[in-house]
């Protein structure tokens, strides 16, 4: 909240204007488990947020392919490479209201531009305590900016491939809107000798709008957030593409103690998938997602106190999602001939109690939780198209239960700007009506849906020291293990006919969601952040992680194989010149070693490397005109592989001229 400052003459009254979005600030002790933050700055100065989030090694999409390009259905974020999933292992919130889709998990970044966020903060590990579901390898937690202030932010550019892209934040003292579009015409994922008449280019249109009221009842703020955004994709072949819609409503009323929050998001996915011929000539419709409505919606409340040096919070929160897929398949004869509907209800709740102690040389935090969950009304129906007839009535059983969870940090200082910290904390993660219902096609291999499927559970403990100061550094080492991690396990080989799945061709594998035994994990992550000299700042960051599946009588072929889609080591650096006043150079670098498409360890995506260049020109303070190369090198940064051998590749270079502003 912001006063307006009185003259000590005449002393007029004048009302506070509030212009922050009401939330509760973080308990102390927040330090003991590993984090990273992000400022205005370095949210806006990418076109997407997925792609600034990353350059904290460990954190990740299900696949290398950025929001630019990758489905909606594999943007789930994940953290530390433990196990990455298409749903996401992370809950990502925006002043505390859950931006995950509710019928997948997923996140849907175009509708989430950098230009109206004022921070985010990313927080390692399981997230028990206030975060609950959903956080099993972490939480990313987004602050949306300050109203007030007129035009905040404006970001336009152009570039390669007939690409632009605008977004913006305007404000007055009690509004603040946002928004955002782009268009591109891609690129072909498969490329050289490899690809055919079957690929196309990977093309985008997105839009999204965001407007927020507050103002102030009493002693209380309140803020009342409506947003909407739609993306139309190109999947990368012939007739495969995508067009997700979606709402979102939040309403928070919050004093300097106690905070609560009613949300509710809205979405519906429309999705075609393909089957490929051999050699890539031509492609064949193998299914027709024309309708998926989902919606979710929830309660949460926080109460704060303090004691001297002891803080606490007390807290609950309430989260329902119920959506079904609509889909026609079993493409013959130049039709589909069968006819899907599928989907359910989940529903989670829980209470929490945490509590922090704080000095200048030593903090601990403390937190435990009981969340019971549910899922139920599940429907798997299927249809011949031609008569309407029943061939498959299979509703999933009904599954509930309840799951303790609890974390705890401290944090004690070493000597002068060194400190050392130590965490341990348990999280789980019920599965999505995405993974209980939807059967899904990628090329010829086709995923089964699983209306068994158990929570996710994670165990973790860590320890690291820290150094504050003009250098700023971490160094950390983890354990974390993941039961009844919910994988897509191969059950079946192309060319045949399996029962529900249909015909698998040749080329193509049928695997099934499942819950797959554990996941053992440890690793290091470390980062170091330094001011050189006036001109010059350089940063670095390493995560390592050796990843392995114990599948048990669940699935025992994957034992001892590293989860599909985790990648060993990660590194990250960038560095930025000032030469003159007006003048900026900036680079990042990014390198990941292999990873295995599939569960099986059998489809290599080789180690690759990138880096992105921007040179800016600052107009005045605030404005700035800048050149960007991403995949300045051009290099080829695998993403996909098929069963016969074919290679997708992320974005290949491109350059884009731009004007930002930032206030």
């Amino acid at each position: 909240m912001l006063d307006a400052p009185q003259s000590p003459v005449t002393a007029p009254y004048v009302a506070a204007i509030v212009v922050e979005a009401p939330r509760l600030p973080p308990l102390a002790g927040q330090e003991a488990f590993s984090t990273a933050a992000y400022d205005a700055a370095r949210l806006g100065a990418a076109a997407r947020l997925d792609d600034v989030l990353k350059t904290t090694p460990g954190v990740s999409l299900f696949r290398r392919t950025g929001s630019d390009a990758a489905n909606p259905t594999i943007q789930g974020l994940s953290l530390r490479g433990v196990a990455p999933s298409g749903a996401g292992r992370a809950l990502v919130t925006l002043d505390g209201a859950p931006q995950n889709d509710p019928f997948g998990g997923w996140v849907i970044w175009t509708a989430l531009p950098g230009e109206g966020l004022s921070g985010a903060t990313i927080v390692r590990g399981a997230g028990a305590g206030p975060y609950g579901a959903g956080a099993l390898t972490g939480v990313v937690a987004l602050r949306e900016r300050a109203a007030g202030g007129g035009l905040t932010s404006l970001s336009v550019q152009g570039g390669q491939r007939d690409s632009w892209r605008g977004a913006g934040t305007f404000g007055t003292d009690h509004l603040l809107l946002t928004a955002s579009g782009s268009r591109t015409d891609g690129y072909r994922p498969a490329r050289g000798a490899a690809a055919g008449a079957a690929d196309t280019p990977t093309t985008l249109a997105d839009g999204a709008i965001a407007a927020r009221i507050q103002g102030r009842v009493g002693g209380a703020r309140w803020a009342a957030r409506l947003g909407a955004y739609q993306e139309i994709r190109g999947a990368g072949l012939f007739g495969a593409k995508s067009n997700a819609v979606g709402t979102s409503l939040a309403v928070t009323v919050a004093t300097d103690h106690w905070r609560a929050q009613a949300w509710a998001r809205t979405s519906d996915l429309e999705k075609t998938s393909v089957a490929v011929a051999a050699g890539r000539s031509a492609t064949t419709p193998a299914n027709d997602q024309y309708s998926t409505p989902a919606s979710g919606y929830g309660l949460n409340a926080a109460w704060q106190a303090r004691t001297g040096d002891w803080s606490w919070e007390l807290g609950g929160d309430v989260r329902a999602a119920e959506g079904r897929t609509h889909e026609r398949f079993r493409y013959l004869n130049g039709a589909f001939t069968r006819q899907r509907t599928a989907g359910g209800r989940t529903l989670v709740g829980g209470a929490y109690a945490e509590g922090a102690y704080a000095r200048p040389d030593f903090s601990l935090a403390i937190g435990a939780r009981l969340d019971g969950w549910r899922s139920y009304g599940g429907v798997r129906r299927e249809r011949d198209a031609a008569t309407g007839a029943l061939t498959l009535d299979a509703p999933p059983a009904e599954a509930s239960g309840a799951t303790p969870t609890a974390r705890v940090g401290l944090r004690q200082r070493l000597a002068g700007p060194t400190w050392w910290r130590a965490a341990a904390y348990a999280g789980f993660r019920p599965p999505s009506l995405n993974e209980l219902h939807r059967p899904f096609r990628v090329g010829n291999d086709g995923t089964e849906a699983n209306g068994a499927l158990r929570p996710e559970r994670l165990y973790g403990v860590e320890t690291g020291l820290a150094g504050e100061g003009a250098t700023r550094w971490n160094l950390g080492v983890f354990y974390n293990r993941v039961e009844d991690p919910i994988t897509n396990v191969t059950i079946g080989i192309g060319p045949g006919t399996f029962p529900i799945a249909g015909v698998i061709p040749a080329g193509g594998v049928l695997r099934q969601r499942r819950n797959a035994g554990a996941i053992n994990a440890y690793g290091l992550e470390g980062d170091v952040a330094a001011e050189l000299s006036p001109a010059w700042t350089v940063r670095a960051a390493v995560s390592a992680t050796r990843a392995r599946v114990d599948g048990g009588a669940a699935a025992a072929q994957l034992t001892g194989k590293r989860p599909a889609q985790a990648p060993a080591l990660t590194l990250t650096s960038g560095a930025r010149w000032r030469p003159m006043d007006r003048l900026s150079l900036d680079a990042d670098l990014r390198y990941e070693s292999k990873r295995y498409e599939d569960d099986l360890n059998q489809r290599v995506l080789k180690a690759g490397t990138s880096l992105d260049l921007r040179l800016g020109w600052a107009l005045s303070p605030g404005r700035e005109l800048y050149l960007a190369a991403e995949n300045a090198l051009d290099a080829r940064l695998a993403v996909a592989q098929t069963a016969d051998g074919v290679t997708s590749y992320a974005a290949p270079r491109v350059v884009q001229v731009g004007f930002s502003l930032r206030r």
